[in-house]
């Protein structure tokens, strides 16, 4: 274990705590007998009752266990905070001496996109470093260094591409950059800059307290345009589940359902941090959605060979799936290579952009003007 100092600090804090009644944290109990000037320290692996004038010799374990109590009781802000922090060191599974021991090395744990180490040094103090998870064996010279934690809102604004992320839960942030020293406050701000409200969301799920809007919910806000999303039919809602709210999509695992009694079909992903209601950019797709569902099915007949059927079919996936760029020009064999995308337009599609010749609208009647 890393070899700890009580800090004149902490001792000064512990005496005061004492005077005041007991301390019972996290596997440490303690207590001051004033009628012989005695404190009396439990940790799981020692007992001991000491004078004021032996507290800062206290062997090692119990000197973990009392640095612990100080730096989560007086470094540590609010409860929000201090739960965030346990998490990332792993608290729940491991008790204080196993994880100074871990903490030594670092501890390391991922919250989307982002991988958080958590080091310890002397007193007890935590530090954490913040990067992107493919980042995570990249020297740490080869990476942009920040140490404001409102930066991570400029970081997160672009994709890998330069274009704008509307959705900040989106699998799409950037990577070469690095926050290498945070303290407990500086690391909640820099992962609620990151992904706002998250960690808030995930505190309140694990306390019983997060308060979930289903789609009917969100139905019965809405007025103006998005009003439309109220006659979404049911079964599109599990469609718009599936489409928007899957991992590849959104690092948000769905809580929210058709409503309280109804749930969805569609997985609501594995993320950490809970989604409890529709965003805004699903809102907006739903409209959308909504009109779209409003037109009536029309039969067409087009002549496709096999494999030009298999193509149309491979299209969609890849697009579906944004696998379009790690599809090379010399792929010609994959559907979605676009030389062999631009061929079936030249052999399939007329002059007027119709599939096969065929118009979408053969009687006129353009529903989708409506």
């Amino acid at each position: 274990m890393i070899n700890l100092a009580l800090s004149e600090t902490q001792l000064a804090a512990f005496k005061e705590q004492l005077a005041d009644g007991v301390i019972d944290h996290d596997g440490l109990t303690a207590d001051y007998d004033a009628d012989t000037e005695t404190y009396h320290i439990e940790t799981p692996a020692h007992q001991t009752s000491v004078g004021a004038d032996e507290l800062a010799a206290v062997d090692t374990e119990q000197a973990a266990y009392i640095t612990n109590w100080y730096f989560y009781t007086h470094e540590v802000g609010s409860e929000v905070t201090r739960a965030f922090c346990r998490w990332l060191e792993q608290a729940a599974e491991h008790p204080v001496a196993d994880r100074y021991d871990a903490l030594e090395a670092g501890i390391s744990r991922e919250w989307g996109q982002l991988a958080i180490t958590t080091t310890i040094s002397a007193d007890g103090t935590r530090h954490y470093e913040v990067r992107h998870v493919d980042d995570r064996d990249a020297d740490a010279t080869a990476l942009t260094t920040h140490t404001d934690p409102f930066d991570a809102r400029e970081i997160g604004t672009l994709d890998p591409k330069g274009r704008y992320r509307p959705l900040r839960t989106a699998p799409s942030l950037k990577s070469g950059w690095i926050f290498p020293d945070l303290s407990a406050a500086e690391v909640y701000e820099t992962v609620e800059a990151f992904y706002p409200a998250t960690v808030v969301n995930w505190d309140r799920e694990a306390r019983g307290e997060l308060d979930v809007d289903h789609w009917r919910d969100e139905q019965d806000r809405q007025s103006g345009i998005y009003n439309l999303i109220t006659v979404l039919p049911d079964d599109a809602v599990d469609w718009a589940a599936a489409a928007c709210c899957d991992d590849s999509q959104c690092l948000k695992r769905r809580e929210w359902q058709l409503s309280e009694n109804e749930p969805l079909a569609a997985e609501g992903g594995d993320g950490v941090f809970p989604c409890r209601g529709p965003c805004s950019m699903a809102v907006a797709a739903g409209r959308e959605w909504a009109k779209l569902e409003r037109e009536n099915t029309q039969s067409y007949e087009f002549e496709l060979t096999p494999s030009e059927k298999e193509q149309l079919e491979a299209v969609i996936d890849a697009v579906a799936d944004d696998e379009i760029d790690e599809i090379r020009e010399a792929d010609v064999s994959k559907g979605a290579n676009r030389w062999r995308v631009r061929y079936l337009r030249e052999k399939r599609v007329d002059e007027d952009g119709n599939l096969s010749g065929t118009p979408t609208h053969p009687d006129g009647n353009d529903e989708s003007a409506d």
